[in-house]
């Protein structure tokens, strides 16, 4: 374990007590979340991101000492227990297998040593027909089979051969097909192992498995063969053209077949990671989206021939109204369903549309734009992504929370209420199916799964949940509850009124002392008596806010600011860490708060810009849609999003997108230019 504890504090580039610590409240059953959030000086303030790869990374290296120890037993029963383990590993019958069985292993070894010459006679005296050796070819090529595979097992081979391969080796790509597709720009590529980005690698990746590309590791095949020379073949060798042979044959039959394997896989892991990384942040930054709070909204779910699907929803996200309209070709009913419209909007007060972004929106978006002038009430519409609707309109979350609602308003419900709150909304989805990224069925569908829920339970604990209100989605998410925990929270929700304090979660069935400690701190009570019920403070911590709060009141907490040298005395005073005390005096100043508030809202509009009203030189507010390696992809009102690449990102040197932008963020972008044959916008940040 201190082999382990060493190594993850050098990968991680953290303190080996850090390492030690949290390895421990991890083993103890403590969540990430809840070690994050209240055990600071436990951990030295390791944040919930470096936790989450620590466990990661803990799972991986203790899972892999159980396999050394595995091969070490397998060795020992083999009493060929020495410090390189391929020669050993266990094989399926090859080639050189076959010609140890037939007895040419001394004249493979003969040849090896390199010290005698080997002439025909010595070679024939292993011509044994009934061992199926009947000539000396049969007799020789057993031999040199033999050599190829000790060539081919040499550990410090592989390794040189291996780094001129990454450090020399180039990507190619080429076509298998003239047909023109997605995949054109790589029919003749070539790119540096060392330099290719991942976005590149799985593209060429995909391509290569729906057979329109062909790839290849290039390396100067002399060259490597001349260092395997250089290692094996003695000065003045009486062998050397035997061992020549061997050397080439091993080479291109099994070294490099082998090593270009490795590197692709190796190029395809860095890639995956980079991709999940990409989608970690994508998700964090859309589910954690400021919510629209106190308005009543509508629902709009665009498209063409079944009709545009309208609900409204009240402050709370209760479904007050559901209709259907056609506005958008084949049917083309514009009155009517303007009228229907204003009608919904001036009955229940709709204060903003919120219009879902698929088949048919640039259609309903002109149709709302155009209406919404006429409407007696002030209504704003917001183009929200719908991807997931569907999805959860068919699941059985969807099934339970509107059994006798049609499928297809359950998804135009999906699309207001993830206006009305992102994250209470979209937790209900399958974070796969939120369209956070590119080439996300091109990843390790596990490890996407395992990491985008570390994401989605990350940012429900950063936010915090109330009790009262949350789905047994949400709550599924909290810290230290599962599925029927949550379940049962709802439950006896439902049959006992609200939750009036969080001691009273203790009552929950299967909801024991140390779910209550894991879970406690990320449920919010706003009915409680107690203001500490609503807010991050955890119970453990009540004896220590209410030391403070009978120092200073409320109001003089909300203004007061704490210097350094304060902060060190209370918490000296008070006898608790001073991470901790800078987080309970963080709540005391706004309980009940919802850190989501601070970031900046979604773009509300009341007009809509056609693609052929662009120019470039125009400068025009965004929203973040998505972002990739290589930029980012803005809404700036027309149908398709603007990519502002990564060069265009800022005046400066751009590492990553990421160090600038994040999904959701509301930016100035300047029109670089338009194709609108192709549907292409570039923007740029700089100069704006």
């Amino acid at each position: 374990m201190e082999k382990i504890i060493k190594t993850l504090a050098q990968e991680l580039n953290i303190g080996e007590r850090q390492v030690a610590a949290a390895v421990g409240l991890l083993d103890d059953g403590n969540t990430v979340p809840f070690i994050a959030r209240y055990r600071k000086e436990v951990t030295g303030g390791l944040s919930d991101e470096q936790l989450r790869l620590l466990f990661e990374r803990l799972s991986y290296l203790r899972n892999l000492e159980a396999r050394k120890t595995e091969v070490i037993k397998l060795l020992e029963e083999m009493e060929k227990l020495t410090p390189i383990y391929r020669p050993f590993r266990p094989k399926r019958r090859t080639r050189a297998t076959i010609a140890r069985e037939k007895g040419l292993e001394p004249l493979a070894a003969k040849i090896l040593a390199q010290e005698d010459m080997v002439d025909e006679q010595a070679i024939a005296s292993f011509i044994d027909p009934q061992k199926g050796i009947s000539t000396c070819d049969e007799a020789l090529t057993g031999a040199l089979d033999i050599i190829a595979e000790v060539v081919s097992d040499d550990a410090k081979i592989r390794k040189l051969i291996r780094d001129v391969a990454y450090k020399k080796g180039i990507v190619q790509a080429s076509a298998l097909t003239e047909e023109t597709s997605t995949y054109s720009m790589y029919y003749d590529f070539k790119e540096p192992v060392q330099k290719i980005v991942s976005h590149r690698i799985l593209a060429i990746n995909r391509g290569e498995r729906e057979k329109y590309l062909q790839v290849k590791i290039l390396v100067s095949d002399d060259e490597i063969i001349e260092i395997i020379k250089a290692e094996y073949i003695k000065k003045s060798s009486p062998t050397s053209h035997l061992m020549e042979n061997a050397i080439e044959d091993a080479y291109k039959r099994l070294i490099w077949p082998s090593i270009e394997r490795e590197i692709r896989n190796m190029l395809t892991e860095e890639a995956e990671e980079q991709a999940l990384s990409t989608f970690s942040k994508n998700l964090k930054h859309l589910i954690l989206q400021p919510p629209v709070k106190g308005r009543v909204i509508m629902g709009f779910d665009p498209a063409y021939r079944t009709g545009c699907k309208i609900v409204v929803i009240d402050t709370s996200g209760k479904l007050l109204a559901y209709t259907v309209c056609y506005p958008t070709p084949p049917q083309n009913k514009f009155d009517e369903s303007k009228k229907i419209i204003l009608d919904l909007i001036e009955k229940y007060r709709v204060d903003v549309v919120s219009l879902g972004n698929g088949t048919a929106s640039r259609e309903s978006e002109k149709f709302l734009a155009e209406i919404l002038k006429e409407s007696s009430r002030p209504v704003s519409y917001v183009i929200v992504s719908e991807a997931g609707a569907s999805v959860y309109s068919a699941s059985k979350l969807g099934t339970e929370e509107f059994p006798d609602l049609d499928v297809s308003f359950r998804g135009a419900v999906s699309i207001a209420r993830r206006l009305q709150d992102p994250l209470a909304e979209l937790v209900k989805i399958d974070p796969k199916s939120l369209g956070v990224g590119q080439y996300q069925h091109d990843v390790n569908q596990k490890r996407l799964s395992e990491k985008l829920s570390g994401v989605v339970e990350d940012c429900v604990n950063s936010v915090g949940v109330d009790v009262n209100t949350a789905s047994p989605s949400l709550l599924g998410y909290v810290s230290g509850i599962t599925a029927s925990t949550a379940s049962n929270i709802v439950k006896y929700r439902e049959e006992n009124g609200m939750f009036k304090s969080r001691k009273e979660f203790l009552k929950v069935p299967k909801l024991g002392p140390k779910t209550f400690e894991q879970c406690a701190g990320f449920l919010r009570v706003p009915e409680s008596s107690n203001i500490l019920d609503n807010t991050a403070v955890h119970p453990e911590s009540y004896d220590i806010a209410e030391k403070i709060m009978k120092l200073y009141t409320l109001e003089e907490l909300k203004t007061k600011t704490f210097s350094e040298n304060e902060i060190a005395q209370m918490a000296a005073s008070l006898n608790i860490g001073i991470p901790t005390l800078r987080d309970i005096l963080s709540e005391l100043k706004k309980p009940g708060r919802d850190p989501r508030e601070e970031l900046p809202a979604p773009i509300f509009r009341t007009d809509v810009l056609e693609i052929s009203d662009l120019r470039p030189g125009m400068v025009l507010m965004g929203s973040v849609r998505n972002i990739t390696d290589f930029g980012a992809f803005i809404d700036i009102g027309v149908h398709q999003d603007g990519l502002c690449h990564i060069s265009e990102l800022s005046e400066g040197f751009v590492r990553s997108p990421f160090d600038v932008v994040s999904v959701g963020d509301v930016v100035k972008v300047k029109v670089i230019s338009v194709d609108a044959e192709r549907n292409r916008i570039s923007l740029t940040m700089k100069g704006v």
